[in-house]
């Protein structure tokens, strides 16, 4: 979101070249010129986000949610033992890192598999039994799977198929409408289109006038990435955008619903507006602004909490780091990547990109 280099990043830039900066050694090796203050500080995060990652992995090739062995997690993490390896897994593709215990992350998510293809939860508040359980455990272990370059020992493709009978789907929350096509994806399968009609009758029923599915960004984000994993235009869009930018606070974030409600809603906010309106100065700024607000989120133990303040939490690792890699703070970020849709919520995905079909 920088464009020239200012007087005072420029001196930034000086005094820390004259001291020796590690950094600014990095760049340079890297052919890309007198690197900004903000390159810095992005290079300085992404190592520090590593060393809290690293220390999170565990031996058996699991992720605790945090190094803290009394924390329990906050919201995926605290709901399944996937979430972690997950986010690990789709990061590290993204930024170039190599994972501790990479085979060994592999093996613990192959654990997870049902005899039948679904993926099973081990730890975590989910009932391993209940839909939302086997919807959530099953795509984030596709997912994690393919981010680390393994498959399923049993194939997993019917594994959904159970929540288009009598329409099961629309029993679960709004938040899980793109697990579908994103679960279709990471196996590198077609979605199929009856699946695909009747998700999109359910939500054109129920969206608002301003866009919105549910009165939140949140499962508005979903309907968005629903869309975006098809490579087709996402209903009502210009008002989707219009209300977002109206909602987002004068701090940078998009915590309306309170705490709880909305750990994500910074990231989905800026998704939005990253691949419905990337041409729009408007959308440039609020997504600049989002940037600031997720900055402070980062703890001194190089992990990120939901909130400033909060404790560092790997759930809230991908989601804060997420929303800098989407507004292009991260330097080494790999935009390129051509499964990138796969790549968890789509932090990695190009706006107006159409991803090609299996």
């Amino acid at each position: 979101m920088r464009n020239s280099l200012s007087r005072r990043e420029l001196l930034s830039w000086t005094l820390a070249a004259a001291a020796g900066n590690r950094w600014v050694t990095t760049l340079a090796l890297a052919g890309t010129g007198a690197p900004s203050a903000s390159n810095i500080d992005g290079l300085k995060i992404k190592d520090a986000t590593f060393r809290f990652l690293q220390k999170c992995a565990r031996d058996d090739g699991g992720y605790s949610p945090s190094p803290d062995p009394q924390y329990r997690g906050n919201s995926d993490t605290k709901e399944s033992d996937l979430a972690a390896v997950t986010y690990a897994a789709t990061l590290a593709k993204t930024v170039g890192w190599e994972l501790p215990h990479r085979e060994k992350s592999a093996e613990f998510i192959q654990r997870h598999q049902q005899p039948e293809g679904a993926f099973i939860n081990f730890q975590g508040d989910l009932n391993p039994k209940e839909d939302l359980a086997i919807l959530y455990n099953t795509t984030q272990g596709c997912v994690a799977l393919r981010a680390l370059g393994e498959k399923p020992k049993v194939d997993p493709v019917h594994a959904l198929d159970r929540f288009f009978v009598q329409d099961t789907f629309k029993k679960l929350p709004w938040y899980t409408l793109s697990f579908y096509p994103l679960f279709y994806a990471a196996l590198g399968r077609p979605f199929p289109p009856e699946y695909r009609a009747s998700i999109v009758q359910h939500m054109a029923q129920n969206q608002a006038a301003d866009g919105y599915l549910g009165d939140h960004v949140a499962a508005t984000f979903h309907m968005v990435h629903f869309f975006r994993l098809l490579g087709e235009s996402t209903p009502r869009a210009e008002a989707i955008v219009k209300r977002v930018l109206h909602d987002q606070r004068p701090d940078g974030g998009w915590h309306l619903k309170g705490p709880d409600w909305d750990v994500h809603s910074c990231f989905d906010a800026v998704f939005i507006l990253r691949q419905l309106s990337w041409n729009s100065p408007a959308s440039h700024d609020a997504i600049d602004r989002a940037a600031q607000w997720a900055l402070p989120c980062q703890n001194s133990d190089g992990g990120f909490g939901h909130y400033p303040g909060w404790h560092s939490d790997m759930d809230a690792v991908y989601f804060q780091l997420g929303t800098l890699i989407q507004a292009e703070r991260i330097p080494g970020a790999n935009y390129d990547l051509p499964d990138a849709e796969t790549l968890s919520w789509g932090h990695a995905m190009k706006p107006g990109k159409i991803y090609a079909s299996p």
